[in-house]
């Protein structure tokens, strides 16, 4: 007989898509979808640039965090953790660089490893895989926003677009 772990019963759950922010990269927020199928997170990053401090790797590279918008611009750099070879969902084998950084859902805050990916095509600018979720988190599947929408709606509005647009490119 296997024994399988016993998971706590009060892990707060999540929907299958949900805001995020990585307030150690200047991202205030971040549309990501919840992919236990991926082991782990990634994010849409170009303009990637590798260079040292202080005789320690780093990465630089700039982000879009609102999917469908390529005016509004976060550039960010973190310490270059590793490249980590990733198998997409298409079975093709890449070599990705890997940072670690916080991340924050649902008011909660943790460190995470995020692998850096061109995923233009892809319809979510970040994936927030299993490992990232492990004990602290169930998903549901059939619910989306838990920790709500409010971050949507303030993106959308006329009024406030052009006012967040101009926050992120100056790194508020």
């Amino acid at each position: 007989m296997v024994k399988r772990p016993r998971h706590p019963n009060n892990l707060a759950p999540v929907g299958w898509r949900e805001w995020v922010a990585l307030p150690d990269l200047g991202v205030p927020f971040i549309k990501a979808k919840v992919d236990t199928g991926a082991r782990s997170s990634t994010l849409h990053a170009f303009d990637i640039h590798y260079f040292d401090r202080d005789g320690v790797p780093w990465v630089r590279f700039s982000v879009h965090p609102i999917q469908r918008d390529a005016h509004v611009t976060i550039q960010s750099e973190a310490k270059l953790l590793d490249h980590r070879a990733v198998r997409s969902s298409s079975g093709h084998q890449t070599r990705r660089p890997s940072i670690l950084t916080t991340v924050e859902l649902l008011g909660k805050r943790w460190e995470i490893e995020l692998t850096l990916a061109g995923r233009d095509e892809m319809g979510f600018r970040m994936l927030l895989g299993r490992q990232a979720l492990r004990r602290r988190f169930v998903v549901d599947p059939g619910r989306s926003y838990i920790g709500g929408r409010s971050i949507a709606a303030s993106i959308n509005a006329p009024s406030t677009k052009a006012a967040s647009s101009n926050a992120l490119e100056k790194g508020s």
